[in-house]
């Protein structure tokens, strides 16, 4: 019986694994606090995510209302540069030895017309329409309609050489491109002893 007794079930737990298991208590508890922990990020995520997109509505609308107020009267200015347009070419037709000879009333009527040209002009100006008219720089396609290629030694090739029409910005974006001829190399005069008659003529 002494022996029975001091032997113990080859089943029976080792010492302190009764302190180390778990009880059903504490494992759900763990489980829960798990599952709040995984919850917690993903709404941190959401969170996170909600604010980057109120932010970027937020610039966004501030962009548009930005947009609105600089380029609102785009299609109003684009009307007002016909009139504008018109009264160049009105101003452009009359020959200044014309104007001299004129009598003092049609010297005040034209007068009339440059100063409504002016003030047409500032008055775009005060709501962001810039006239420009790019001789002799750079040929841009961004700000720039070409016409036509001029053989000229007077600007560089790929310049501008004329400009056929002032183009417009409103704000920083193109209103009207300006019409402009490009320069191209003029072609090479021949060398008197690039002619072999001329060669020819002289031996």
């Amino acid at each position: 019986m002494t022996d029975q007794t001091a032997r113990q079930p080859e089943n029976a737990p080792a010492e302190g694994g009764a302190a180390a298991a778990q009880s059903p208590a504490e494992v759900a508890l763990l489980a829960a606090l798990d599952t709040a922990q995984r919850e917690a990020a993903d709404y941190k995520d959401k969170l996170l995510r909600t604010l980057a997109e109120m932010e970027n509505l937020r610039r966004r609308t501030e962009r548009e209302v930005a947009d609105a107020g600089a380029y609102g009267i785009r299609k109003f200015a684009g009307d007002v540069l016909a009139v504008a347009d018109n009264m160049h070419r009105a101003l452009a037709t009359i020959d200044p030895a014309l104007r001299e000879a004129a009598d003092a009333k049609i010297k005040s009527l034209i007068e009339g017309v440059e100063l409504t040209e002016r003030e047409l002009l500032k008055s775009l100006e005060k709501n962001g329409v810039r006239k420009f008219s790019p001789q002799g720089e750079k040929f841009d396609p961004n700000v720039h309609q070409a016409m036509l290629e001029l053989p000229t030694a007077d600007v560089p090739p790929g310049h501008v050489a004329q400009v056929m029409q002032a183009g417009y910005m409103i704000g920083d974006r193109v209103l009207r491109p300006a019409l402009v001829a490009v320069a191209k190399a003029a072609p090479k005069q021949p060398q008197a002893n690039d002619n072999p008659q001329a060669d020819k003529a002289a031996n």
